[in-house]
C-alpha cells in the first residue's frame, strides 16, 4: 500500500508541475524514479525508448512501464492515474480562464514566458538520453540520419523507429 501511495504521489507531481508535454516530463521522471531506487539510468532510456514506441503520450506510457515494474498491473493502474489527473483537472480550469482571457495581455505574457521554458525542458531531454542511447559511431549516425528525415521530410516517426528497431535487430544477428 506504501508502495502504492509513492507510484501515486510520485506521477502525481510530475503530472502536476510538468508543462510542455510528455518530453519535457521526461527529467521530472527520470528524478522520481532514480530518487526511489526503482530503475537504473539504464532501465530507464530502455522505459523512454519503449514509450516512444507504444501509442500514447510518452508520459502516460512512462508512468505505465515504471508502475508496472515496480508493482505489476495495480502500479501501473496507481501510476498511470497519478500521472493523468492532475494534467486532466488543470486543463479544465486553464481551458476556462484562457478562453474567457484570451485577447488580455497578461494570457499573452504567460505563454511568452512559457514556451521558452518548455523549449529548454525538452532540449534537456536530449542530453540526459543522448550518453546511454548513442554509444557507437553507427548508432550516432542512426540518430543523425533520424534526425534529418524528420526535420526534412514527412517520413512517419513510427516508420523511422521501425527501421531502427529492424536494423538493430539485423546487427545483434550477424
Amino acid at each position: 500500500m506504501i508502495l502504492h501511495i509513492k507510484l501515486f504521489w510520485s506521477f502525481f507531481k510530475i503530472g502536476l508541475f510538468a508543462f510542455g508535454g510528455g518530453y519535457a516530463m521526461i527529467p521530472l521522471i527520470k528524478d522520481e524514479v532514480l530518487k526511489h531506487g526503482w530503475l537504473t539510468v539504464k532501465e530507464f532510456a530502455n522505459v523512454v525508448a519503449i514509450s516512444q514506441m507504444t501509442p500514447g503520450p510518452i508520459a502516460v506510457n512512462s508512468a505505465t512501464f515504471v508502475g508496472y515494474r515496480i508493482a505489476s498491473l495495480s502500479g501501473a493502474t496507481v501510476a498511470t492515474v497519478g500521472v493523468v489527473l492532475p494534467s486532466f483537472l488543470l486543463t479544465l480550469l486553464v481551458a476556462k480562464l484562457v478562453f474567457a482571457n484570451q485577447d488580455k495581455w497578461f494570457v499573452k505574457g504567460v505563454f511568452a514566458g512559457v514556451r521558452p521554458a518548455v523549449v529548454a525542458l525538452i532540449t534537456s531531454a536530449l542530453v540526459l538520453l543522448l550518453p546511454t542511447s548513442v554509444n557507437s559511431l553507427v548508432q550516432g549516425l542512426i540518430a543523425i540520419t533520424v534526425l534529418v528525415l524528420i526535420l526534412k521530410t514527412r517520413v512517419s516517426p513510427l516508420v523511422l523507429i521501425f527501421l531502427g528497431g529492424a536494423y538493430g535487430l539485423l546487427v545483434a544477428l550477424f
